[in-house]
């Protein structure tokens, strides 16, 4: 039986973020923090470790209460942590275009 799990796999079985070459990228950007420090996809996770998830849309953080050893059923996933913040980001679509870009065009 294993006591640690690498982050990538318990992001995918924990349905944090819905697929594993995703939650790598977002962990090669630098938005998964483990314990107050940016972590790599391999990063082995522990129970009690506190894990962050930035992304565009949303921030959560949680504590680790359970690495699993096997496939996890859907409806058993959000067991494997404790949600400790899960805030919504407000997005606004205005804030991708920079005013002060000059026009190709002109």
């Amino acid at each position: 039986m294993s006591n640690n799990v690498r982050l990538d796999l318990f992001l995918k079985k924990s349905r944090l973020i819905k697929r594993r070459p995703l939650a790598k990228k977002m962990c090669d950007d630098g938005m998964i923090n483990i314990n107050g420090r940016v972590a790599k996809a391999g990063h082995k996770l522990h129970v009690g470790d506190t894990l962050c998830v930035n992304s565009a849309s949303r921030f959560v953080e949680v504590r680790i209460e359970e690495i699993p050893t096997g496939n996890v059923r859907k409806n058993q996933a959000s067991e494997l942590y404790h949600i400790l913040k899960n805030e919504r980001k407000q997005v606004n679509i205005l804030d991708w275009f920079d005013d002060e870009e000059e026009d190709e065009f002109d």
